[in-house]
């Protein structure tokens, strides 16, 4: 048990504050409440916003191997409770990220999670191990939502062969807590969340983004230039809680909810449908405290509801068993 928990124990013990304390594999967090990668930039964007010593974690961006532009612009687009982007994934890549973005989160006692991704084997490989002896970094979160450019453009995320090779390579590379990032563009997620998990993966969260589009009637062109973008938002939280209710009941590691949070209430459907975290994306654009909201009100409910330790809430579903 690291400090985190230790300190969150022994206050919940001395002065029935809630244990909001949560365990992800060997990571413990004070509390469940992360930023979803790509919504929290490198984390000094927010730095004089929130406290970040408040979060459960902090989640990057997501980073390359080398630079990446992403797409052109427009990239973004207000949806009816929601948002689409085509960003592109855009980032500084792993080597500026380690120059000029880690000296700061150095300075931050909060756990750091760091969401990486590749276009090959080799490229996920290759970053694995260059973030693997970083004692800054507390575990790393896998993007398989990307499409492996030597095997026709297929993702890796939608064959369970093709996550399971690319977590098994990874794991081969990093001795950190694994965490692996589904996407929902699948018929059934289940499928692939038990092929992360027999390659090794700590942890799941899930979900990434939904494909979509949107269309501006008076030019008759996509709002988007990439024409289509992945939809995140309130309007994909049914669709996310659900996913995660059914991931949670496929394996046997923690999973991490993520779609459309922007309340303690959200969160906590997520908590009770078995997610042992939450994290926060499309909300932080709208109220940058959005995130310490949900902790404060995540507290108060277990104070309402006489829970000590949020984690008994985890899974707390009562159900009909539907054999899915």
């Amino acid at each position: 048990m690291n400090n985190i928990c230790q300190d969150t124990a022994q206050k919940g013990n001395l002065d029935a504050h809630p244990d909001l304390s949560v365990r992800i594999g060997s990571l413990c967090l004070r509390n469940p409440v992360m930023p979803a990668s790509g919504t929290f930039g490198y984390g000094r964007e927010y730095a004089a916003l929130i406290d970040l010593h408040r979060l459960g974690a902090i989640v990057t961006k997501g980073l390359s191997l080398r630079p990446k532009m992403g797409n052109p612009t427009p990239r973004i687009a207000e949806t009816t409770a929601g948002m689409l982007n085509a960003v592109g994934l855009q980032n500084v890549g792993v080597d500026a990220f380690i120059r000029d973005k880690l000296p700061f989160l150095r300075t931050i006692e909060t756990p750091l999670i760091v969401n990486f991704f590749g276009n090959t084997l080799d490229e996920y490989g290759e970053v694995a191990a260059r973030l693997s002896d970083l004692d800054e970094v507390a575990a790393v979160e896998v993007n398989i939502s990307c499409p492996n450019v030597r095997q026709g453009g297929i993702v890796f995320g939608t064959d369970p062969r093709a996550a399971a090779t690319v977590v098994n390579l990874v794991r081969s590379r990093i001795a950190k807590p694994l965490i692996v990032k589904l996407t929902p563009n699948i018929t059934d997620i289940t499928v692939v969340a038990k092929a992360v998990e027999e390659a090794g993966a700590d942890a799941i969260s899930c979900i990434n983004t939904l494909t979509g589009m949107s269309i501006d009637i008076r030019t008759r062109k996509p709002r988007l230039a990439n024409i289509t973008g992945g939809l995140s938002g309130p309007a994909i939280m049914p669709v996310a809680l659900r996913m995660v209710w059914q991931t949670v009941r496929a394996v046997k590691i923690p999973v991490i909810g993520i779609g459309g949070i922007c309340s303690a209430e959200d969160a906590l459907q997520f908590i009770m449908a078995g997610a042992t975290a939450i994290q926060v994306g499309s909300a932080n654009f709208a109220d940058p405290g959005a995130m310490i909201r949900i902790v404060d009100g995540l507290a108060a409910f277990c104070r309402e509801q006489k829970v000590f330790a949020l984690r008994d809430l985890v899974g707390c579903l009562e159900a009909p068993d539907r054999g899915w």
